[in-house]
């Protein structure tokens, strides 16, 4: 059932959309990764949630997104990278600073939004390219912790370096906004 009326001209959007359902698999994912014990289902996990997240997005857009899509599809993300680095993290692999360098991006996104709901404010700023490029450097540094590949340091390091861009330019849109 659609909504009625809009803001500003902008058209009802549905409360849940098919590609909603989508999105919320990968917090089941995200507990999978946990309890994975080995390489090859970590592997078809990563893999299944980096095509649902792509999927999800390209059907959303397809069919205009939904009220719950907007906020679920960042929280459904952040959940997972959350869940799948805790993993790295109690292997040894990555130092908790370096994990922190991949994760500032959602750590800082979630703080921001929390803070707007709290001042009853509630806002999502639209995907940008430093934002996805971000998510692919994080899948990349997973799928390099995943396959005991020698580019997880520096993988890590250039995520979070491509997140601090990413954080300056959602800063700016914000205050544009």
């Amino acid at each position: 059932m659609q909504t009625t009326g809009g803001v500003g001209g902008e058209q009802a959007r549905r409360w849940v959309r098919a590609p909603d359902l989508l999105t919320a698999l990968r917090v089941p994912l995200a507990a999978l990764f946990v309890a994975a014990p080995q390489m090859g289902p970590r592997l078809a996990i990563l893999a299944t949630a980096a095509v649902t997240d792509v999927i999800d997005g390209f059907w959303a857009r397809r069919l205009g997104g939904s009220r719950l899509g907007v906020v679920l599809d960042p929280v459904c993300d952040k959940l997972f990278m959350a869940a799948t680095f805790v993993v790295v993290y109690r292997s040894g692999a990555l130092s908790v600073w370096e994990i922190g360098g991949v994760l500032v991006r959602d750590v800082l996104a979630a703080v921001a939004f929390l803070a707007t709901l709290l001042l009853r404010h509630p806002t999502t700023l639209p995907a940008r390219a430093g934002g996805k490029a971000v998510t692919v450097c994080q899948l990349l540094t997973l799928l390099a912790f995943v396959v005991g590949s020698d580019l997880l340091r520096p993988l890590a390091w250039a995520t979070a370096a491509i997140a601090v861009y990413a954080i300056a330019d959602y800063t700016r849109l914000a205050w544009r906004l």
